[in-house]
C-alpha cells in the first residue's frame, strides 16, 4: 500500500496550536464557549486541543464528546451494524457557541449526524466546524469547516488515515493512502 505523508507530528502540534491562538481570538474568555469532539476520532483531536488551550490561556475550556451513530442517514443500509461510541457532555448547550471537533472532513454526514445529535443537549446560538484535514471536493451536504489545518484533493479510491502516538502509533502523523 502506497502511503503519502501530508502532515507530521511536527505541522500536526503546529495547527493544534495555530487553532488555540484562533479560538481565543474568536471567542475570548470561552464564557458561552463549548468544545464537542465527535466520535470516534474527534476526542483525540478534541483532547490535545483542551490541553494546550488550558496551557497557553490557563481557561477551562467546557468540552465534551459526542457520538452520532444513531442520527446517521447510512445508519440501517451498512451490511454490518455500525457501533456506537460514547458520549459524554455534562452540560447544556442552550444558547452556547459550540465548536465540533473532528479529524477528517469527508463527505459531511457525520457532522449532519452531530447536528441532529447534539440538539438533545439544548440548541446552541451558533455551531462552528474545526478539523485537521478537509477533503475538498468530496461533499455530499454543503458543509464546511470554520477552522482547518489543511485542505486537500483526495480521489474517491483514496483514504486519509489519522495515526496518533496515543494509540500506539511511533508519532503522530496524517497520510493519504489507497483504500483496501
Amino acid at each position: 500500500m502506497q502511503k503519502r505523508l501530508v502532515l507530521d507530528q511536527q505541522q500536526i502540534e503546529i495547527i493544534l496550536k495555530r487553532f488555540c491562538h484562533q479560538l481565543i481570538e474568536n471567542h475570548d474568555t470561552f464564557e458561552n464557549t463549548v468544545l464537542l469532539g465527535l466520535q470516534p476520532r474527534g476526542p483525540i483531536v478534541l483532547d490535545k486541543l483542551v490541553k494546550l488551550l488550558e496551557e497557553i490561556s490557563g481557561i477551562k475550556v467546557p468540552s465534551g464528546y459526542l457520538d452520532a451513530t444513531f442520527h446517521r442517514d447510512d445508519f440501517r443500509r451498512r451490511d454490518f451494524p455500525l457501533k456506537a461510541n460514547e458520549t459524554k457532555i455534562n452540560f447544556l448547550i442552550e444558547g452556547k457557541k459550540v465548536i465540533l471537533v473532528d479529524d477528517v472532513l469527508y463527505k459531511g454526514r457525520s457532522v449532519r449526524a452531530a447536528m441532529d445529535a447534539m440538539i438533545a443537549f439544548g440548541r446552541p446560538a451558533k455551531v462552528e466546524l474545526m478539523v485537521l484535514v478537509d477533503r475538498k471536493f468530496t461533499r455530499d451536504y454543503p458543509i464546511m469547516p470554520d477552522y482547518y489545518g489543511l485542505k486537500v484533493n483526495t480521489l474517491e479510491s483514496q483514504y486519509v488515515m489519522v495515526e496518533w502516538a496515543d494509540n500506539g502509533y511511533d508519532k503522530d502523523a496524517i497520510w493519504i493512502t489507497e483504500k483496501a
